[in-house]
Protein backbone atom coordinates (compact mmCIF):
# COMPACT_ATOMS: atom_id res chain seq x y z
CA UNK A 1 0.00 0.00 0.00
CA UNK A 2 1.68 3.37 -0.88
CA UNK A 3 0.93 6.49 0.97
CA UNK A 4 -1.01 9.34 -0.65
CA UNK A 5 0.46 12.83 -0.34
CA UNK A 6 -1.75 15.37 0.19
CA UNK A 7 -1.60 18.55 -2.06
CA UNK A 8 -4.00 21.58 -1.06
CA UNK A 9 -6.17 22.99 -3.44
CA UNK A 10 -5.13 26.89 -4.23
CA UNK A 11 -8.10 28.47 -1.78
CA UNK A 12 -6.05 26.14 1.39
CA UNK A 13 -3.03 27.00 0.37
CA UNK A 14 -3.48 30.87 0.01
CA UNK A 15 -5.11 30.87 3.82
CA UNK A 16 -2.03 28.64 5.26
CA UNK A 17 0.65 31.41 3.17
CA UNK A 18 -1.48 34.13 5.00
CA UNK A 19 -1.95 32.55 8.25
CA UNK A 20 2.14 32.27 8.32
CA UNK A 21 2.45 35.94 7.37
CA UNK A 22 -0.20 37.13 9.94
CA UNK A 23 1.77 35.02 12.83
CA UNK A 24 5.39 35.59 11.01
CA UNK A 25 4.46 40.13 10.84
CA UNK A 26 2.64 40.27 13.98
CA UNK A 27 0.00 41.70 11.95
CA UNK A 28 1.16 44.19 10.84
CA UNK A 29 0.44 44.12 7.00
CA UNK A 30 -2.70 45.79 6.77
CA UNK A 31 -5.54 44.67 4.00
CA UNK A 32 -3.20 41.69 3.57
CA UNK A 33 -4.52 39.53 0.76
CA UNK A 34 -3.37 36.20 -0.70
CA UNK A 35 -4.31 35.33 -4.59
CA UNK A 36 -2.59 31.92 -6.19
CA UNK A 37 -2.58 32.47 -10.09
CA UNK A 38 -1.42 29.90 -12.61
CA UNK A 39 0.90 28.35 -8.84
CA UNK A 40 2.12 31.57 -8.48
CA UNK A 41 1.80 33.19 -4.96
CA UNK A 42 0.85 36.84 -4.97
CA UNK A 43 0.82 38.95 -1.87
CA UNK A 44 -0.72 42.44 -1.53
CA UNK A 45 -1.17 44.95 1.01
CA UNK A 46 0.38 47.49 3.28
CA UNK A 47 2.86 48.02 5.74
CA UNK A 48 4.83 50.79 7.48
CA UNK A 49 8.59 49.10 7.12
CA UNK A 50 10.65 47.10 4.45
CA UNK A 51 11.60 44.89 7.08
CA UNK A 52 7.72 43.58 7.50
CA UNK A 53 7.63 43.60 3.61
CA UNK A 54 11.09 41.45 3.92
CA UNK A 55 9.60 39.22 6.53
CA UNK A 56 6.11 38.54 4.14
CA UNK A 57 8.16 37.37 1.38
CA UNK A 58 9.76 34.76 3.80
CA UNK A 59 6.48 33.80 5.54
CA UNK A 60 5.28 33.15 2.04
CA UNK A 61 8.45 31.19 0.59
CA UNK A 62 8.28 28.88 3.88
CA UNK A 63 4.34 28.31 4.03
CA UNK A 64 4.33 27.69 -0.23
CA UNK A 65 7.32 25.44 -0.63
CA UNK A 66 8.83 25.97 -4.06
CA UNK A 67 6.25 27.97 -6.03
CA UNK A 68 7.36 31.54 -6.92
CA UNK A 69 6.01 34.26 -4.83
CA UNK A 70 5.41 37.81 -5.86
CA UNK A 71 5.15 40.56 -2.63
CA UNK A 72 3.51 43.75 -4.04
CA UNK A 73 2.91 44.40 -0.26
CA UNK A 74 3.29 48.41 -0.57
CA UNK A 75 5.54 50.33 2.07
CA UNK A 76 3.19 53.56 3.62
Amino acid sequence: MSATLFVPGPEVLAEQIELAVQSKTGGRVRGLRVHIVDGCVIISGRTSTYYNKQLVTHAAMEAADDALVMNEVEVC
